[in-house]
């Protein structure tokens, strides 16, 4: 029986939105969505060498309750020289970051105008890198629900992901600092592990 779930579409999810989809055979985006607030949908955590820092893509407007696929990128700000400067900074001297960077860097220089489109290329590399073969289709609305496991809304900055059954931490390698920092960006981990990336987020799936 096939595993469906619909799920949010953050800014380079973290460690326990893959642990969620780990096992899924298909996920529902869903553009359709009204943008919330403190949401993961425009930003996301890295690890500098004395902080963790969080990248915040910066959204035109007063924001009101639009959906996701009418979120516009205020290009006019200087985000991209920021994110690109401390994705740099954090993981320059990563062992992968030379092998995986450029495919990134494809996605910046490519100046999106819309968040839901600039997070969906995102998300189709992280999911190609890190070789899950899950399916993903965009919808505007969810129509029919049945045989689905909806879990939009669940992963929030300001909610830890210990409260949750998706993810339990798998110490890797990082580069800065002697305690191991869970749940970063997906990027922490493919830049700093590479191929073994899959596996770790396997043993990170929470069991029930």
């Amino acid at each position: 029986m096939s595993r469906k779930l619909a799920v949010d579409l953050p800014y380079f999810p973290n460690l326990e939105y893959f642990a969620a989809l780990a096992e899924a055979d298909e996920i529902l985006l869903c553009s359709g969505d009204l943008y919330q607030r403190q949401s993961y949908f425009n930003r996301t955590k890295i690890r500098l060498a004395n902080k963790i820092e969080t990248l915040s893509v910066p959204i035109q407007g007063r924001r009101p309750r639009i959906p996701l696929s009418q979120i516009k990128i205020d290009n006019q700000q200087k985000w991209l020289n920021t994110h690109l400067r401390g994705i740099q900074s954090a993981y320059g001297k990563a062992p992968f970051y030379e092998f995986y960077f450029p495919y990134f860097e494809q996605v910046f220089l490519g100046e999106q105008e819309s968040l839901w489109d600039l997070n969906l290329e995102v998300l189709t590399i992280c999911l190609k890198l890190l070789g899950f073969p899950v399916k993903m289709s965009v919808v505007h609305t969810l129509e029919n629900k049945q045989g689905l496991i909806d879990i939009r809304g669940q992963m929030l900055p300001s909610k830890p992901f210990m409260h949750r059954d998706y993810y339990s931490p798998v110490p890797y390698f990082q580069l800065f600092g002697l305690d191991f920092e869970p749940n970063l960006s997906v990027l922490d981990l493919l830049f700093c592990e590479g191929p073994t990336a899959k596996s770790i987020l396997l043993k990170s799936v929470k069991k029930h």
